[in-house]
């Protein structure tokens, strides 16, 4: 197969308009209504492939693989056998390693038109990639499924070794117009009772810990800035997501609001973490249309299998079978309520 060429592709149904690239099926921009009908793009990125073919994005928007997050000092034993990984993020290894899925171009295999549009992307991922065991076959389907709600179905399938695999999107959100400065007034609620604390090189201790009446509580809503001044740079901890309702095989997530725009988005996964980051190191990213983005200009809301759960025996086990199938879907319900 020639080599592919980034580019970027549209999925537009009337009322909202995603632009997504096949490099790394990164969301490049995405434009839903505010209280007045105005269209925002509430996503942080670039107006071209350019800037994320030269390394220049914190993972902005992309799907990140074979393993999301950190994985301690690049290494796992799975069946007697030692990987390990190239470390990335010192000590540790992340979201997949120096080239994971996010640096990769995909293929596209389909993209429709209509009042449902999709794309679809695939990639295969081969034995020894970045030091992961096996070949995997990889899918990832964004759908507008209504005027103004995505879905994104993330899968893959381990065609001969078992494997880790964790999937994540890794969109900065920021509700009032990517442009808009930080993202301390946002208010959020995690349907989590839970957080999986990390040790000084941010990977997790193997404890699942109780929030409630802490500063990373967030099962009533509240302002992001609110108690941001006590976690250090900003929120970066993973969520244990045990206590949301559920519908369609899915569980509430997140909840996040704009009071100045009054936008909602509301996202429903069937993982069983989240990662919630708050751009802690952004720091004079040149953006979309002269737009530059610092610290806390986005939120993240990564979906995903625990920090580390490859090296944590009491954590969600992260690895597939040969012929599984790994399944991580996200829905993102955009709405907008005045309060």
């Amino acid at each position: 197969m020639a080599d592919q060429k980034a580019e970027i592709f549209e999925l537009n149904n009337g009322t909202m308009k995603v632009l997504i690239s096949n490099l790394g099926c990164t969301i490049t921009s995405l434009s839903v209504p505010g209280k007045d009908g105005k269209l925002a793009d509430v996503v942080l990125g670039f107006d071209s492939v350019e800037p994320y073919l030269k390394g220049m994005a914190p993972y902005f928007g992309c799907i990140v693989g074979r393993v999301a997050n950190r994985i301690k000092e690049g290494k796992f034993t799975l069946n007697g056998t030692q990987y390990s990984l190239p470390i990335n993020n010192p000590p540790n290894s992340l979201h997949g390693g120096n080239k994971g899925y996010d640096k990769q171009i995909w293929q596209v295999a389909e993209h429709k038109t209509g009042d449902k549009p999709s794309i679809t992307f695939k990639y295969h991922s081969h034995d020894g990639e970045e030091g992961y065991p096996g070949s995997v076959s990889v899918t990832a389907t964004y759908t507008l499924t209504s005027s103004t709600t995505m879905r994104l179905d993330m899968e893959a399938v381990p065609e001969n070794k078992p494997t880790p695999i964790s999937l994540a999107q890794h969109t900065y959100w920021n509700l009032a117009g990517h442009n808009s400065g930080d993202v301390l007034d946002h208010r959020v609620q995690i349907w989590a009772n839970h957080i999986t604390p990390v040790d000084e090189n941010t990977v997790p201790t193997g404890e699942i810990k109780p929030i409630k009446g802490t500063p990373f509580d967030f099962t009533a809503e509240r302002r992001v800035g609110e108690s941001i001044h006590e976690v250090g740079l900003g929120y970066d901890q993973n969520y244990v997501l045990d206590c949301g309702e559920e519908k369609e095989g899915l569980k509430h997530a997140a909840k996040v609001r704009d009071p100045s725009s009054s936008r909602v988005l509301n996202l429903w996964t069937n993982a069983p973490g989240m990662q919630f980051y708050t751009g802690n190191y952004v720091n004079g990213v040149q953006g979309k249309g002269g737009a530059v983005y610092n610290k806390h200009a986005g939120l993240c809301l990564e979906t995903q299998g625990f920090p580390n759960a490859i090296n944590t025996p009491n954590f969600p086990s992260v690895v597939v079978q040969p012929g599984e199938k790994y399944r991580n879907t996200m829905l993102f319900e955009f709405s907008v309520e005045f309060e």
